[in-house]
């Protein structure tokens, strides 16, 4: 067996998977990636019957130092009965001949997450050295993570999570979430900024010497859940992959048959999973990075440039209000496969605010992907043509793909087939959804009468989880400086 092995997007040092999930994040401040990517035999797959048992097929391609019990145990405790409200963890729906909806909210939060959170607590727990005593799960999130891993890691032994969050930089539900998460083992602080200060300060904190010593004395090393984790990324790769043999099966594509997927793009986690997927051999002709107006990955689709000396802007699609994505730098590796020259372009985007890729970078990177942005208006818009023309209520993250796709017809004429990614329950936003729909009508209205009113006025029930949260009590409503994020940290460690 050829074991996997991954390496620093920023230097040479080669791990195996067990450290590149409990590290999360390499000591040189790069991202693990696999040395190489796997085939995939699409022949040896086809048959493949549950998405269960797909993701086992899958992890043990990049887990090579799992057993595969350890791998079946994960994939079991995660994607069991009752976690998800669909049979097989993503549903797919068919909008017309050539456009599909790829599902990916159907979890305990209700955002396309909960698919790899569910996951990675198991993965983290079997690949803890002994002699730690607790992993420290440190978070930041533009709104759905924050939810997703607070759930996935609620009361797991040897675990505490900490999750810091935009205090005014996500919807009213996607608070109420966190601030309102149960369990022994969970804390939560809103960061005065937006999301690319509560990434940084958490990435500052993760290679900061004293920091790291300091709880390592109190017998916890760090981690991470973000998408910065390898183990996070993996597990996304699969409903890619998931969704090829399930248009094959359906026939509504003939084996071979490219198709473009448009995904909603904030951090560049879950498109470089599609990215990946497409590396292994599954037939994807596009990749289409879907931006709000914070376009800065949109922009370097199109220019090379990577520049995030720009106005932030608040979107009604705030988990996409990001300026630095993280997982660039992995593509970039996966591209140049040259570490130096990925240590450059950050060093260069953390001093000068900016950096350009060579012309031969940019087109390889051309070859696969695509990018456009949606104004607010333009995302309003989507959310009330995609519910007039198919009868179908879409998310503002989702709705922004649907219109980024429209202006790749328009520009391309390609008619290949294509699935949008559907990334978030449209009632965790509900009062942007309703106003989209009925023109601003209800601008005034509180954000969980909203949740009622879109229910009566659509006739889509709202999920249970997303009705009862109003009534549940703020356990969590601490907001911070960012420069106090340690701080924080060491009172609920000490305190708990």
């Amino acid at each position: 067996m050829k074991w996997m092995r991954y390496i620093s997007t920023r230097g040479n040092k080669e791990v195996q998977a067990k450290e590149a999930i409990y590290r999360g994040i390499a000591e040189d401040g790069g991202l693990y990636t696999p040395v190489s990517i796997p085939p995939l035999d699409l022949s040896k797959i086809k048959n493949i019957d549950s998405y269960a048992n797909l993701a086992k097929y899958i992890f043990e391609l990049y887990l090579t130092d799992f057993t595969n019990e350890e791998i079946a145990d994960c994939i079991d405790k995660s994607y069991s009965r009752g976690k998800f409200d669909t049979k097989d963890v993503v549903a797919i729906k068919k909008l017309s001949p050539s456009l599909f909806a790829l599902e990916l909210w159907h979890g305990p939060t209700y955002a396309f997450k909960d698919v790899a959170l569910q996951v990675l607590p198991h993965l983290l727990l079997k690949s803890m050295p002994t002699f730690y005593k607790q992993a420290l799960i440190l978070v930041a999130t533009s709104g759905d993570t924050g939810k997703a891993a607070l759930e996935g890691f609620r009361d797991v032994d040897r675990t505490k999570i900490v999750v810091f969050y935009p205090s005014e930089g996500v919807s009213d539900v996607q608070k109420r979430q966190m601030t309102t998460q149960e369990g022994r083992n969970t804390f939560v602080a809103g960061i005065k900024g937006n999301f690319d200060d509560a990434q940084s300060g958490v990435k500052e904190i993760f290679t900061d010497k004293r920091c790291i010593d300091t709880i390592e004395n109190m017998g916890f090393f760090f981690t991470s859940a973000n998408s910065i984790n390898f183990g996070r990324l993996l597990p996304q790769i699969v409903y890619y992959i998931w969704s090829y043999l399930v248009l094959l099966k359906n026939d509504d594509i003939r084996e071979g048959e490219k198709i473009n997927f448009v995904v909603p793009t904030g951090n560049f986690g879950n498109i470089l999973a599609g990215f990946i997927a497409k590396l292994m051999g599954i037939p994807i002709n596009k990749l289409i990075v879907a931006s709000n107006i914070n376009s800065v990955v949109a922009d370097f689709i199109r220019t090379g440039l990577y520049d995030r000396r720009r106005e932030f802007y608040k979107t009604i699609s705030p988990s996409m209000d990001i300026l630095v994505a993280s997982n660039l730098e992995r593509l970039l590796y996966l591209i140049t496969k040259d570490s130096e020259k990925v240590k450059k372009y950050m060093l260069d985007l953390k001093t000068e605010g900016y950096f350009k890729v060579e012309e031969e970078v940019l087109k390889e990177i051309q070859e696969s992907f695509w990018g456009d942005f949606s104004t607010d208006d333009q995302t309003r818009n989507s959310i009330k043509t995609i519910y007039s023309e198919y009868g179908y209520l879409v998310d503002p993250h989702s709705a922004v793909g649907f219109d980024v796709y429209s202006k790749y017809l328009k520009q391309t004429l390609d008619s290949t087939k294509t699935v949008v990614l559907q990334t978030a329950n449209p009632y965790k936003f509900a009062k942007d959804v309703l106003n989209a729909l009925f023109d601003g009508e209800y601008n005034n209205i509180d954000p969980f009468e909203a949740v009622e009113v879109l229910q009566k006025r659509t006739c889509v029930e709202a999920p249970e989880g997303i009705k009862n949260l109003i009534s549940k009590p703020i356990l969590h409503p601490d907001v911070i400086e960012k420069e106090k994020m340690f701080d924080f940290i060491l009172e609920k460690i000490r305190d708990n």
